[in-house]
């Protein structure tokens, strides 16, 4: 983004007094407060239907969240010269939700039930015809990778340090993405995308600390890009991950964070089972072996070994976490 994509404003109503970079864009101080002007990837009907579904979350009471504005024709995506798509939207100060502070997580957990219970938005995903994520089909997609990856490290003859290790610590994490996926499968019914369009359960789709903002005036979510109709156990799973993995998987905190979000909003045996297999599937092993596939062989940076160790290490963490809190201990090591 550079300083020429700033001319793109004079399309909004608005009086710039300054501008300046910040979280990836431009943060600009307007007489109406600061507006962030970020660049956008997705089409104009994504974005329209982004912006009817944040408009219908503050009708339904829920005000703590970004606001996406128009131009003066009314438009919602501008160009730059270069032909390089942007939007405008509302901006809230306030510091990224801290994953080692426990009121801060446990704040985050308590609104974001208030959030999900906003997304609930059946006329608009039957207006709008929107499509369910199937996490079942992500996970056989993900696990047919490792499958492949473990061949083709099988059949490399000169395997470097990084491969070398990743190759002997294979077979326990996929041996537990294996047995996730088939017991989802046998409970399909609880991951049923026919449930979720009838219900129009929607939720954030990538719902970390970096999209969280926390202030004395409140906590606002923020780059709701990735929205998905899909069960809000989708947010829970990864923020509880995120705040697990720089907590040592500290049972007590865990419990915590469940039990905030459970005061707003009951979080039923279905979802309990649902959060139970996102969190057990092994999603950070996953990664680790995606980058590497994807990235050019003859380059391994030296931080994934590092990334690898410290899952090896926090796995008995976890699986106990899992117990504790899920009364399953039976998940391969």
């Amino acid at each position: 983004m550079n300083e020429k994509s700033l001319a793109v404003l004079e399309k909004y109503d608005i009086e710039v007094l300054r501008s300046w970079r910040g979280r990836g864009a431009f943060l600009c101080e307007t007489k109406s407060g600061i507006k962030i002007l970020k660049e956008y990837k997705g089409s104009g009907m994504r974005l329209a239907l982004q912006k009817k579904l944040l408009e219908q979350m503050e009708e339904a009471g829920l005000s703590c969240h970004e606001k996406i504005l128009s131009t003066k024709e009314g438009e919602l995506l501008v160009k730059d010269e270069e032909q390089n798509s942007y939007c405008l939207k509302e901006y809230y100060s306030g510091k990224e939700c801290n994953l080692k502070d426990y009121k801060d997580t446990c704040k985050v957990a308590s609104n974001m039930a208030y959030l999900h219970k906003a997304m609930i938005q059946p006329k608009l995903v039957e207006e709008e015809k929107i499509l369910s994520y199937a996490i079942i089909e992500e996970y056989e997609k993900h696990n047919r990778e490792l499958r492949r990856v473990k061949k083709y490290l099988k059949a490399k003859r000169q395997k470097d340090d990084f491969e070398y290790y990743l190759y002997l610590n294979f077979d326990p994490f996929l041996e537990k993405a294996e047995m996730i996926l088939e017991e989802m499968k046998q409970k399909k019914e609880i991951f049923s995308a026919e449930k979720l369009q009838l219900t129009g359960t929607m939720c954030h789709g990538d719902l970390q600390h970096h999209n969280v903002l926390m202030s004395e005036e409140g906590t606002y979510f923020i780059n709701f890009e990735k929205f998905v109709l899909d069960s809000p156990m989708r947010d829970l799973s990864l923020f509880l991950r995120k705040v697990m993995e720089k907590n040592n998987w500290s049972k007590e905190l865990g419990q915590h964070i469940l039990q905030s979000y459970g005061k707003v909003t009951d979080i039923s045996e279905e979802q309990k089972c649902q959060l139970f297999y996102r969190l057990s599937y092994p999603e950070k092993f996953w990664k680790i072996v995606n980058f590497y596939h994807n990235s050019p062989k003859a380059w391994i940076p030296a931080k994934n070994r590092e990334k690898l160790e410290s899952l090896i290490k926090s796995e008995e963490l976890k699986n106990a976490y899992l117990e504790t809190n899920f009364g399953r201990g039976d998940l391969p090591k």
